[in-house]
């Protein structure tokens, strides 16, 4: 591919070679100073321009001068000063030479010349400077240093004819525009000049060279290396784009790799990040470290594919001898630094043969270990090693790398620390949640507690408590907030409603004294004179298998989802209340029938919250997982999880509990109302003995008998009419229920030894599993449960 060149093209000889030797370009320059034309050679070998028989050998490295005798077409020889630049393949041409002289500018002028008089400028300052063609014109001694060649070789030639690289092509189009315009020019560059093996960063300030007319003769270029400002530049950037990318999560595993991701290749070649192990300091990790040390690969890096340097996998667990660079900078504390030529390393990659080797093969020739640490604990050490970059680390790379190992040393121990809290909070809370929910002959449950992805273990809960009269109480709550504190106020208030749950209270009266609850937690974790922040939502429902009617109050909670049999999931509309912690507001119950086989779909609102598009959405996605319910509540649960939750995780943590209810038949009660006169129990007696012998239990005829005539006598003796005795029995559980419209409720005393009364509840409760009493609407009812399992009687 040809290129183009502004102004007089036979100011400068030019020729392109291949690496072949072809001749590939000849310009009107070249055939000025041998006569050839470029059709007689363009095509032919180079080597046909030579004086000699010496073959063309094509040099080595990026750059080449010299002189040399050439053919002119007339056949005399001419002695040719040539500067060969190498130029790498790209921009749509193969890899080649590019071979220039000088045919102008061999004169430096008059002495009134004013490029003359620029170029006389005595400054440590490179300063060259071009005529109005960009041609060489003079050029200081600094500047000379710079490019590597004597001004009086490259006078007359173009900057990119004597740099030879892509980027003094693009500052010649810089030096045209002040040409043209007469306005100076700042132009920044990274590059290599002249026989340099590593780039540098230069500043160009190019300014227009005028006669004393104010015409622009040509172009003044002054060279600054700004490389110390160039690094601190990419060092401070470095440095905050560090604080951007390490530390975006709270785990320690994902923040380690962050930091390997930011050394490499910026620092790096290859880095590895290794961590102590708290455990093995009883969670914490120590204030003083002693060889040898105990090291989990946490993340590593490289710049080659598949980071083949690497001995030890992720997660694996190594022990590092006190001559390890690991343990070293460990022990000291501090960044140590070691080559592999200095001999620091050698007893190491003794010890550790196959390190030897990968060092060997990949020609590893210094490491930085750089100790991670963080609020006076030492948590890992970071490795920096080096292959494919030639020059060992600085103490600029030094104090680079322990800047961005402390910043990341910091969110690595708020993870570990986050982690550790939310493991104790993921302990407290399944401590505090049920292990396994009561079987009842009321209805089937299952039950999910998934804490949150990132904010961790909340006050999720859930729970089934059996009640008397077979009844069976489900409930659902949320405490605001994450972390132990949540966990912890959640676990009293879950005591707390089994507590209220067991007197029987009624659902909009149990909130009440829940709400009461709250608010004391409230006052109790605030500071002096000001109230703390604890607040909650709960939905507290009662389900009664011989009436199958369930009764149900919310405070501030979301509403269940009923699926009754062959209709369509709906959501039962409650009245709603006020979240537990607002104090003084009332609650409201509302109650419903409940065919056998119904479904209920108790959550809380971070199942509906997780989705996308969370409310209405949300509800239709349960709607839809209902629909589909398996047999099984337990496959139904993983259904409902999977079809509302996004894969990652919720941004809450999520309780779910799944109700299917069953019915009492009505052979499996029995009810009698109670007569006045206490002469009239005895046939009652009678009719509770021949309903036995129906069930099949009269081998607990005689106890419950007993237990009838106590409680109906206690009934009629301090109670009000209406009496009524029930009987409840399913495979596992005899109850006797007496009902009365007074509210008094019964009491245990200890009886003297003359007393004649007083010993009948006392019998109660020794004869039966458990006995109680709970208050209604109409008055109160006394009731005792007799266990049908033989190895309970």
């Amino acid at each position: 591919m040809s290129r183009v060149y502004p102004f007089d093209d036979a100011a400068t000889g030019r020729a392109v070679i291949d690496d072949d030797g072809t001749l590939l370009e000849w310009n009107e320059g070249a055939q000025r100073l041998l006569g050839h034309p470029a059709d007689e050679v363009v095509g032919h070998p180079a080597t046909q321009l030579l004086a000699g028989q010496n073959p063309l050998v094509m040099p080595s490295g990026g750059r080449w001068e010299g002189t040399v005798g050439l053919r002119h077409r007339d056949g005399r020889t001419v002695s040719v000063w040539l500067l060969a630049h190498r130029r790498p393949p790209g921009d749509g041409h193969r890899g080649d030479w590019l071979v220039v002289t000088p045919l102008t500018g061999r004169d430096p002028g008059a002495e009134d010349d004013p490029l003359g008089r620029a170029g006389l400028i005595q400054s440590p300052c490179a300063v060259a400077v071009y005529d109005d063609a960009l041609r060489l014109r003079r050029m200081n001694q600094a500047m000379a240093e710079v490019i590597g060649l004597p001004e009086e070789r490259v006078r007359g030639l173009r900057i990119a004819e004597i740099d030879g690289k892509q980027q003094s092509e693009e500052l010649e189009q810089s030096m045209l525009q002040v040409l043209t315009t007469g306005l100076p020019l700042d132009i920044p560059t990274f590059m290599r000049a002249g026989r340099e093996d590593r780039a540098h960063a230069w500043l160009a300030r190019l300014a227009p060279v005028t006669d004393a007319e104010g015409r622009v003769r040509g172009v003044c270029l002054a060279a600054h290396d700004v490389t110390d400002n160039y690094r601190a530049r990419q060092r401070l950037q470095l440095l905050n784009e560090a604080s951007v990318r390490i530390g975006s999560t709270l785990d320690v595993t994902r923040t380690a790799q962050e930091l390997a991701d930011m050394c490499v290749p910026a620092l790096a070649d290859f880095v590895t990040i290794d961590l102590l192990d708290p455990q093995e300091y009883g969670g914490e990790p120590p204030a003083r470290i002693t060889a040898p040390v105990n090291l989990r690969r946490v993340a590593h890096q490289s710049i080659l594919r598949g980071i083949p340097e690497a001995v030890a996998k992720p997660g694996q667990t190594e022990v590092y001898p006190d001559f390890s660079p690991q343990a070293d900078s460990l022990t000291a504390g501090r960044t140590i630094r070691a080559t592999v030529a200095g001999g620091d390393m050698a007893q190491w990659l003794t010890w550790s043969s196959v390190r030897g080797e990968r060092v060997r093969e990949f020609g590893i020739h210094s490491s930085m270990s750089v100790p991670i640490q963080a609020r006076g604990l030492t948590l890992g050490v970071a490795v920096l090693t080096r292959h494919r970059r030639p020059e060992p680390f600085t103490d600029d790379d030094m104090m680079l790398a322990e800047e961005i190992t402390a910043r990341a040393a910091v969110c690595i121990d708020n993870a570990r620390r986050y982690s550790r809290e939310r493991e104790t909070a993921l302990a407290l809370q399944r401590s505090l949640l049920p292990r396994s929910l009561p079987r009842t002959a009321a209805l089937e449950a299952s039950s999910r507690y998934l804490p949150a992805a990132r904010a961790g273990v909340g006050g999720d809960w859930f729970d089934v408590i059996p009640l008397s009269g077979m009844r069976v109480a489900m409930v659902v709550g949320d405490v605001v907030g994450h972390g132990i504190q949540a966990s912890a106020t959640m676990g009293r208030l879950r005591t707390a409603v089994r507590t209220l749950a067991d007197i029987d209270l009624a659902p909009e009266e149990l909130l009440t004294h829940l709400d009461d609850l709250v608010v004391r937690l409230s006052e109790e974790s605030g500071g002096e004179g000001s109230p703390g922040e604890v607040g909650a939502t709960c939905l507290y429902a009662v389900y009664d298998p011989v009436s199958r009617r369930c009764t149900l109050a919310r405070a501030g909670h979301p509403p269940p989802v009923v699926l009754m049999p062959g209709s369509e999931p709906h959501q039962l509309d409650l009245p709603a209340g006020p979240p537990l912690g607002l104090g003084g507001l009332p609650f409201e119950s509302a109650e419903v029938g409940l065919p056998e086989g119904t479904v209920l779909a108790l959550y809380t609102d971070g199942l509906m919250v997780s989705r996308e598009h969370a409310g209405d959405s949300g509800r239709q996605q349960l709607f839809q997982a209902l629909r589909a319910y398996a047999e099984s509540l337990d496959d139904t649960c993983d259904q409902i999880l999977r079809a509302l939750l996004p894969p990652g995780g919720t941004a809450d943590d999520v309780a779910l509990l799944l109700a299917r209810t069953r019915g009492l038949a009505s052979s499996q009660v029995a009810t009698w109302d109670i007569p006045a006169d206490p002469a009239l129990v005895a046939p009652i007696r009678k009719q509770v003995l021949d309903q036995l012998e129906r069930w099949s239990l009269s081998e607990i005829g005689f106890t419950t008998e007993l237990v009838v005539s106590e409680l109906v006598t206690n009934a009629i003796r301090y109670g009000a009419h209406p009496i009524r005795l029930r009987l409840i029995h399913d495979p596992v559980t005899l109850i006797v229920e007496v009902s009365d419209t007074s509210h008094t409720a019964p009491h245990l005393r200890r009886a003297k030894t003359f007393d004649e009364g007083g010993r009948g509840l006392l019998l109660v409760a020794q004869l039966t599993q458990r006995w109680g009493s709970r208050h209604t609407t109409e008055g109160k009812t006394i009731w005792a449960e007799l266990s049908l399992l033989e190895e309970e009687r």
